[in-house]
């Protein structure tokens, strides 16, 4: 499980809920906040140096149990010179007396080890006798190391003992010193690595995180949705697999999805499922119920869980069945994929390649060490009550079968930033972007909106409205539309109003010159984009980037004059709140900013 960390808005929540009890007290379970109504409309963090294994249709990924290490001995050349260097060192394992520490060191082909040794000022430790070529790794526990890297490991007959507070390591040969290596603080479970942009730069990464290039493929045929219109496209798409059905997610409390997989798996299709060990909150105990029911019924799921999580959190949410790419905004729960709430853009890509590079990355995540059975990770395990919602919503924008001129998989932290950034830098006309919320006002997306409002961009942002939010984000739009009339830049931004369209914005949108959208799970913060795993779409042509825009454009007509009235509070939210769950409010609160 991951450390809560209290957010800095924990005063004002706090503030907040007394003034709640004190209105439950008084008055009926109903209460409005004039400040909130729901809304109506609706990367340079690619890490490990990883050489990716190739999948069909082209596919950068890591193979299972392959290269997810960052330490493989095909990736690309440190050095140019004839001298051994050090590639990488894992100093904190997570194990008792930190077993399994290791160090890798480049070799040109045919050198005898022996020749070498490593120093840390306070011993040296002679390499083994062994001709080697390439990357390896030398360990004092050979064996605990080969549960770490996929090099081949050498054991040393001395003890090497890196330092978790800090450490210079030498390659010397004599008096000699071909490369050296110095950190300080080593964070838990990860390497200190040569970056692959530049092989003078060293940087911490958790072993195993991977390095999946941006990939695209077509032309390809797809079905463009919004929720809550369309609940019935992802399910639908769940329900028609006929040989593969990798789904990932969040969260998962959704019992028509639930379902669909159960059925899956009657009818003989690989069933496997991944979700989040720690969502914001908790988890839920309808959550723990309906993972146990799938177990129960032949389905595979697991979790990532222990000091070997590569990532803060697992928040993608998309499908793999057969040929077909599911990616959404939204969790696989009632109010999202349900139809019953938020506010979400969602697409199913026909194509093969792009359904094989998805499925790349659910084997690289749910196939990694820390990757664990739900029926071990659930023993002990505390579970959270939950708050479900049935509201219903009209359908106002139907599904569309779209031609789409490529589509390219975003994955974060691989390379998802840079991309999008890349993406946000080449708009020429117009810039339409759907949010939660927005990290803050420095975020690398909010200063390359602002770059394209620069030079000509219409550039329109609509961020969500919900109470847990809307103080912030309220203070973002008037920031923006200040800095737009200041410079007189072609820049709008609104606060949205559902206006019983949907419950609130949960989408992560993008439509850059109505000819490329981007659907997927990251938010426009840095902790999402750097620290999570996160999947995307990059959608291009002109039928998908008009069906999106179109979506927008009804959200941001709707919107119009900002929200207007009060939102009303869940009754669920108001029963924990009736019982003293400040903890669930602050959470909900960091929930906005990381984790939607």
């Amino acid at each position: 499980m991951r450390p809560f960390t209290l957010p800095a808005p924990a005063g004002r929540l706090a503030l907040g809920l007394a003034v709640l009890l004190a209105v439950l007290a008084a008055g009926p379970p109903a209460v409005s906040v004039a400040a909130a109504p729901a809304s109506t409309a609706s990367t340079p963090a690619t890490v490990a140096g990883v050489s990716p294994a190739t999948v069909p249709g082209n596919a950068s990924t890591v193979a299972p149990g392959k290269g997810a290490s960052g330490d493989t001995p095909n990736a690309s050349a440190d050095h140019s010179s004839d001298a051994p260097t050090l590639v990488a060192l894992y100093p904190n394992p997570a194990t008792d007396g930190d077993a399994g520490e290791f160090v890798a060191v480049r070799f040109p082909n045919g050198t005898d080890a022996s020749d070498w040794s490593l120093d840390d000022g306070e011993s040296t430790v002679p390499l083994p006798n062994s001709t080697v070529s390439g990357r390896v790794a030398v360990s004092p526990d050979p064996e605990v190391a080969r549960n770490r890297t996929d090099l081949r490991v050498l054991g040393l007959d001395a003890d090497l003992s890196l330092a978790n507070g800090g450490e210079t390591v030498r390659l010397t040969s004599g008096d000699t010193v071909a490369d050296v290596a110095e950190y300080d603080d080593a964070p838990t479970g990860e390497r200190w690595h040569r970056t692959p942009a530049d092989q003078d730069d060293w940087t911490w990464t958790p072993l195993g995180t991977t390095d999946f290039a941006l990939e695209r493929s077509g032309p390809a045929s797809a079905r463009a949705f919004v929720l809550p219109d369309s609940p019935e496209v992802p399910v639908e798409t769940l329900r028609r697999a006929d040989d593969r059905l990798l789904v990932a997610g969040y969260t998962f409390t959704s019992e028509r999805a639930a379902d669909a997989l159960a059925d899956a798996a009657r009818r003989g299709v690989e069933v496997r499922l991944l979700v989040d060990d720690a969502p914001v909150g908790g988890l839920a105990r309808r959550e723990a119920e309906l993972l146990d029911s799938l177990v129960a019924r032949g389905v595979a799921v697991r979790v990532p869980d222990g000091p070997l999580a590569r990532y803060r959190f697992h928040h993608a949410k998309y499908a793999v069945a057969d040929d077909r790419a599911l990616v959404l905004t939204e969790n696989w729960k009632p109010a999202g994929t349900g139809g019953h709430g938020s506010r979400g853009w969602g697409a199913v890509v026909r194509d093969g390649a792009t359904a094989d590079r998805l499925a790349a990355v659910f084997r690289a995540d749910a196939e990694w060490r820390a990757a664990v059975p739900w029926s071990e990770f659930r023993k002990g395990e505390r579970f959270e009550p939950t708050n479900a919602t049935d509201e219903s919503y009209p359908e106002e924008i139907p599904p569309a079968n779209v031609t789409v001129e490529s589509a390219g998989l975003l994955v974060a932290p691989d390379h998802a930033e840079s991309s999008l950034v890349s993406l946000l830098d080449a708009a020429n006309e117009s810039l339409r972007v759907q949010q939660v919320e927005i990290g803050d006002r420095r975020q690398p997306f909010v200063r390359a909106s602002l770059r394209a409002a620069r030079r000509g961009v219409d550039v329109r942002i609509l961020l969500s409205s919900p109470w847990y939010a809307e103080e912030d984000n309220r203070a973002l739009v008037e920031w923006l539309n200040e800095r737009a009339d200041s410079e007189d830049l072609p820049l709008d931004a609104r606060l949205a109003n559902p206006r019983g369209r949907y419950e609130k914005i949960h989408a992560k949108g993008v439509v850059v010159d109505g000819e490329a959208a981007v659907v997927g799970s990251m938010n426009w913060n840095n902790n999402s984009a750097r620290n999570n795993r996160e999947v995307g779409l990059v959608l291009r042509g002109e039928e998908p980037g008009a069906y999106y825009a179109d979506a927008f454009d009804a959200d941001w007509r709707a919107s119009a004059g900002g929200p207007a009235g009060g939102e009303r509070f869940p009754v669920g939210l108001l029963v924990a709140v009736a019982v003293g769950a400040l903890a669930a409010i602050l959470y909900a609160r960091r929930e906005v900013v990381f984790e939607n």
